[in-house]
């Protein structure tokens, strides 16, 4: 079976075919990053004209690179949510539209299933049941996996989500759009002894997270300052490594409460070298591993939707004619789909 896989959730285009039998075919990503900068943020309406501008020319890209021709695809797959409604709805109806024109099953897949999903496209993928620690500019879950659609979150994020703050804590300091990748560079020249940043929600049990009072913190730190470049980089610093900590405290809560010792760790933030360096010390500790989608497949791509959707279809799940955009969608709603 081969699968076309949209995403369009937020600033970023992507396009992948998978085939269950020879793997990831082809795959291509447009993004919006250059559009959204001078804005410090994405402008929701941008993102969607942007897609409508790029999404077919993208795929009529990925089917000629792979070597095959629209009667070769067996399926479509489309995130259907959670993302921006207009940027969901461009991906959607192209998905849908292509399917019915091409008579073949589509099927609308979660945003955030994919990123958890996204390891089984390497050589060495997770067996279930595992932990997700999935980390975004959107969303903040621990998850506790027992299978595809098998779901149940144990910690999420009560209001800024990490990818987010990472954003705007680069933007107080002046760095440039978008500002995580931008922040842990600059921290790399930070002194991790300088500032002393809380570790939110540690204090107490449980396993959600809380991220905007380290911008706050940030911020009273900055003006405290001298605003120099060194106080800069010592203030990222100190944020990387709270965020960093936070989450290996509330990952160790995570094994000690279900006793797994496979960790996934996907989206944007999952790139952090930090980040997976900490969380690879904690899980080799606990006699366990830890898993990631090569850095490509962290941020936002359409090979994470085109495999998920495979997994789904050969299931036998699709979708009705309607289209379906879900800006508000919990991992914990979705049907299992086999093992």
């Amino acid at each position: 079976m081969r699968v076309l896989g949209i995403e369009t959730s937020c600033d970023e285009t992507g396009v992948a075919i998978y085939d269950g039998s020879a793997g990831l075919l082809g795959h291509a990503l447009y993004s919006q990053v250059e559009l959204h900068a001078e804005y410090g943020g994405v402008v929701p309406e941008l993102a969607s004209r942007d897609h409508v501008r790029k999404l077919l020319p993208l795929i009529r890209q990925v089917v000629d690179n792979s070597g095959i021709t629209a009667s070769d695809i067996n399926g479509v797959a489309y995130t259907a949510g959670p993302g921006l409604v207009g940027a969901l709805l461009v991906g959607a109806a192209a998905g849908r539209s292509l399917a019915w024109a091409w008579q073949v099953p589509a099927v609308a897949i979660h945003h955030m299933e994919g990123h958890l999903l996204a390891p089984m496209l390497e050589a060495d993928p997770p067996e279930f049941p595992f932990l997700a620690l999935l980390v975004s500019g959107g969303h903040t879950l621990l998850v506790e996996v027992d299978g595809i659609g098998r779901y149940r979150v144990l910690g999420d994020s009560v209001d800024d989500a990490v990818g987010e703050a990472f954003d705007k804590t680069a933007t107080l300091l002046g760095l440039s759009y978008p500002g995580g990748p931008a922040l842990a560079e600059l921290a790399l020249q930070g002194d991790p002894k300088r500032f002393k940043f809380p570790r939110p929600m540690t204090d107490r049990p449980g396993l959600d997270f809380s991220f905007s009072g380290l911008k706050t913190f940030a911020l009273y730190s900055w003006r405290e300052s001298e605003q120099t470049q060194q106080d800069r980089a010592d203030i990222a610093r100190a944020f990387e490594d709270a965020v960093v900590d936070t989450f290996a405290i509330k990952c160790r809560r995570a094994i000690a409460q279900t006793g797994l010792k496979t960790l996934v760790v996907a989206g944007g933030v999952g790139a952090n070298l930090r980040l997976r360096a900490r969380l690879d010390e904690l899980l080799s500790r606990e006699g366990g591993r830890t898993c990631y989608p090569r850095p490509e497949f962290c941020t936002d791509n359409g090979a994470m939707i085109a495999y998920a959707g495979y997994r789904r279809l050969q299931a036998g799940q699709k979708e009705s004619l309607s289209i379906k955009a879900i800006p508000r969608w919990s991992l914990e709603e979705l049907e299992p789909a086999g093992s």
